[in-house]
Parts: structure tokens; C-alpha cells; sequence
């Protein structure tokens, strides 16, 4: 069983994917394709947001296929944006909602994906937070050099070590290759970081407790 990958909102929000693999064309006659897929909450009273991704013939045609290897990435970022964007709403139970993976998150100018820039004060608080709750759920080393992180702050892989290895520099964690070990003074800070995830989560659901009245 592939292990469980934890990914953090800009906001602090830990959360998992589950992909309903492969994608499906529309049964509603609309050219687009569907990949079914559900959003969890981590460290909540199993709060999660069931949705349908609805690939544009648009962005199909940039992709190399609509397989894992080539697809994950993007769609687990284009997810991750509508969580940043407070368009998801986590419930205990719902119906599956559409979120529209298209031609806003591809410059085809520059021909890459544009999730939205990420300074590297930010990138650091993604990988501390990462480190934090990958080790705190699900524990053993942390893959830091995940392409699809790098992909989300629009950065490579390289720079996100860099950052790492500053955060290792001020004994927080230790690097073993690209992944790495949260070390005590890390864990310590737990406090902070589910600070962090309540007023994230709070900002969210007061969010959307407004658009329903």
C-alpha cells in the first residue's frame, strides 16, 4: 500500500487526496473529462469534501496523458488552490461538487502550470508545516522533494531543498537525501502549527457559514 501523503494549504490546513482513478469522460454530453476524487481534513472529526474534477478540453490538450505519472501533480495542486481560495467546504458527510481544473491554472504563454507564487517565507512555512504533520500523522521520514510541492509554490525542487536545508541549519529537522526527520525542537512547536490550522479552518467555515445565510 503506498503510503499516505500529507499536503498543507498556504493557509496551514493539513489535507490527503483521494484520486478515483482514471478519468472518465462527461456523461452530461459537455467536452470535458471527470476524475472523482476526495478532499480530507486531517486532524479533524472526519471532515472531508467529496468532488468531481472537470479536466477542459483545453488543458487536455497540453498534458502528456491523463495518467497518474503525468496528472496527479497538477490535480492535486488545482484542489489544493480551491482549499487556498476557501472555494471547498469540509463536511462530515456532502454531495460531490464540480471544481473546474482548467485553463486558469495553465500559461500557455510560458506553456507551464501556474498555481500562484510563493515567497520563500511561505515556502518555508509549507515545509515546516509539512514536516510537522506528516511526522505527527503519519510519522517516518518526509519526502521534501515531491515534485508536485515544488510545482504548487511555482519553484523547483532544488529550492525547496535549499529551503530545507536552512531549516536544517537551525536544527529542526534532519535531511537524509530529499526527505527529511522532524527533529524535537520542531515537534515542539505544535502549539503553532494547529494554531495555525484552527484559524485557517475557522476563516474557512466562517467563509462559507456566510454564503449560506
Amino acid at each position: 500500500m503506498e503510503e499516505k501523503r500529507v499536503y498543507i494549504s498556504l493557509s496551514g490546513l493539513p489535507l490527503s487526496f483521494e484520486l478515483d482513478w482514471p478519468f472518465h469522460t462527461s456523461t452530461s454530453g459537455a467536452d470535458f473529462s471527470v476524475l472523482h476524487a476526495d478532499i480530507r481534513l486531517e486532524n479533524s472529526d472526519g471532515l472531508h469534501a467529496p468532488v468531481a474534477v472537470n479536466l477542459s478540453a483545453t488543458v487536455r490538450e497540453v498534458m502528456p496523458s491523463l495518467d497518474p505519472r503525468d496528472a496527479e501533480g497538477p490535480v492535486i495542486n488545482a484542489l489544493r488552490k480551491e482549499v487556498d481560495r476557501r472555494q471547498i467546504e469540509f463536511l462530515k458527510s456532502g454531495k460531490r461538487v464540480p471544481v473546474h481544473f482548467s485553463s486558469r491554472h495553465y500559461d500557455f504563454k510560458r506553456s507551464k502550470w501556474m498555481f500562484g507564487k510563493a515567497t520563500d517565507e511561505e515556502i518555508t512555512k509549507l515545509v515546516a508545516r509539512k514536516i510537522y504533520w506528516q511526522t505527527r500523522l503519519v510519522g517516518g521520514l518526509v519526502w521534501i522533494g515531491d515534485p508536485t510541492e515544488a510545482l504548487y509554490v511555482e519553484t523547483s525542487v532544488e529550492h525547496v531543498m535549499e529551503i530545507a536545508q536552512k531549516l536544517a541549519g537551525e536544527g529542526l529537522i534532519k535531511l537524509e537525501s530529499d526527505r527529511a526527520a522532524a527533529d524535537g525542537s520542531l515537534m515542539a512547536q505544535a502549539a503553532r502549527f494547529e494554531a495555525d490550522m484552527r484559524t485557517a479552518r475557522e476563516e474557512l467555515e466562517k467563509k462559507h457559514a456566510f454564503e449560506r445565510g
